[in-house]
């Protein structure tokens, strides 16, 4: 299992962008084994974990459902609220009892069509989490399914 550190945090947005973020957030918890969300569903709000830890999964056609990343305190659940159709692209778990902020992607979608400033290091954030994301998801499935060594970095 990946558990590189990623550019995921919410403290990779400057402090004005954060404050701006924070005011639309509620905290939420959940128990061991909650499926926050399936691959296919309706993206309409992410999370930032406060304690806990929750897995990114991958389905694959006639197997287990593969690991993609495990993600802990201060990181970005979701980001396919961002990018149209608004739909997950993975599944996600939570493996502890897990609570974290939660935002409506909505509401973060309309304070970024006012500000600009605020709408590019949200895209240039969430961006850089999906690269990541990617990276991992490529490297896990390789690691998996490939013949020895193809997952090794280029």
């Amino acid at each position: 299992m990946i558990t590189t550190p990623a550019p995921s945090t919410l403290r990779a947005l400057p402090s004005e962008h954060r404050q701006r973020l924070m005011p639309v957030a509620r905290e939420v918890s959940f128990a061991e084994g909650t499926r926050l969300f399936e691959e296919g569903g309706k993206a309409d709000r992410f999370w930032i974990i406060r304690t806990g830890t929750i897995e990114l999964d991958m389905r694959v056609p006639g197997r287990r459902a593969a690991v993609i990343e495990s993600l802990r305190h201060n990181e970005l659940v979701g980001w396919s609220w961002l990018f149209s159709p608004h739909v997950w692209h993975l599944g996600a778990e939570a493996t502890t009892p897990v609570r974290a902020y939660e935002f409506d992607a909505t509401a973060v979608r309309s304070l970024c069509q006012d500000d600009p400033a605020l709408s590019r290091a949200v895209t240039l954030w969430v961006g850089e989490v999906l690269a990541h994301r990617l990276r991992c998801a490529r490297t896990r499935l390789l690691d998996l399914y490939a013949p020895y060594g193809a997952g090794s970095p280029l």
